[in-house]
């Protein structure tokens, strides 16, 4: 079998669709060799270079012109003699040639649909334009979440019976034991606090880091914070500057997947306290280290975290300072939820996902 996927999110995105993309082609040239897994993209990056050296993994470069991706990328896949063409993030080319192939698309989520204060007009409009098409057109619609799923259904007006639901993982480095020197080395690179709690993801309205740092006011616990800022960042600074929270909150940006993974490892707690959610890899990241999560109660972030996170309502900072609370003075029950943690997460580890999606292309093409 010859799958031919839109690389562009797999070499120039470095978090969340780029991470998915790069674990997809990864997991399923290790556990199934025997297929060829195409790359369509302009150009190349360093990003995948590991996954490129795989022999059943090559980059072939889309025709020139403008706009190549909508309109020549699927014709490019055609002449490779592709069996299946999979968009990974929301999108399918819009033009085809006379040659089969079945068309699968990934659709992460419909933020922009259910948030669109965090979206300009003219982006929420390409957005449900582009998905529509895309899911009008697949063979196949994977949804990263049952509430993705949901969402699919209620909002493109999609059949459920179009749509299946294949949750993603997360970086190996989050499963593999960093040896002790690295591990000392990140602690003084970066000057972690002895014991803290932990929080991953853009900087911005949506992920809600702001109602934590008020729910740790007037307690000495360390936050460490690790994502892109954006122009909410200087709501979040103006609060913690008004109430001289500076020592007690660290940002920290430029941190490498293993350093990363060795953060997650050392903290006490992982918070995640977004209002809305696709699926929340940071979650995952977090129960595979072996670190609690308190995390909210709403879209698909009881299905990342499981029955043993800890759930906060979002909107109520006093509701995550009692969890927080509760947490940070208990190290036995941090414990117990971490341990009971790690085995629900396994259901998100490489082969179950790789023999899902597999199973997936078997059924599209027979």
């Amino acid at each position: 079998m010859k799958i031919a996927y839109d690389a562009k999110r797999f070499f120039h995105n470095t978090s969340g669709l780029g991470n998915y993309s790069r674990d997809l082609v990864r997991i399923l040239a290790k556990y199934f060799p025997e297929n060829e897994y195409i790359l369509l993209n302009k150009n190349k990056s360093e990003r995948g270079e590991d996954i490129l050296k795989k022999k059943n993994v090559s980059f072939v470069q889309t025709s020139k012109g403008n706009m190549s991706r909508q309109f020549r990328m699927g014709k490019d896949a055609q002449k490779q003699d592709a069996d299946i063409f999979h968009g990974l993030s929301g999108e399918l080319p819009l033009k085809w040639g006379q040659k089969p192939i079945k068309k699968i698309v990934t659709i992460h989520d419909l933020i922009f649909v259910r948030y669109p204060q965090y979206y300009s007009f003219f982006d929420r409009k390409i957005h449900f334009w582009k998905f529509k098409k895309a899911a009008n057109s697949a063979d196949k619609i994977i949804a990263i979440s049952e509430q993705t799923k949901r969402d699919i259904v209620q909002f493109l007006k999609v059949p459920e019976s179009r749509i299946e639901v294949i949750y993603q993982g997360c970086h190996h480095a989050f499963k593999e034991n960093q040896p002790e020197d690295f591990i000392q080395k990140t602690k003084q690179k970066f000057s972690l606090p002895e014991k803290y709690i932990l929080n991953v993801g853009t900087i911005e309205d949506r992920k809600n880091i702001l109602n934590v740092i008020k729910a740790l006011k007037d307690t000495k616990i360390p936050l460490v914070v690790i994502g892109k800022k954006t122009k909410y960042f200087k709501k979040v600074k103006n609060f913690i500057h008004k109430n001289s929270m500076e020592k007690q909150v660290h940002f920290m940006e430029g941190v490498s997947m293993d350093e990363l993974a060795v953060i997650y490892k050392l903290a006490d707690i992982f918070i995640y306290p977004s209002f809305f959610e696709g699926f929340g890899i940071p979650v995952i990241e977090a129960l595979f280290s072996k670190t609690v999560v308190i995390t909210s109660n709403t879209s698909c972030l009881p299905e990342a975290g499981g029955p043993d996170s800890v759930y906060i309502d979002p909107e109520n900072y006093l509701d995550i300072q009692s969890k927080i609370k509760f947490l940070w003075n208990n190290e036995s029950e941090r414990k117990r939820r971490a341990d009971k943690g790690l085995e629900f997460v396994q259901k998100f580890n490489d082969e179950p996902i790789a023999n899902e999606l597999m199973n997936l292309y078997r059924k599209v093409i027979s």
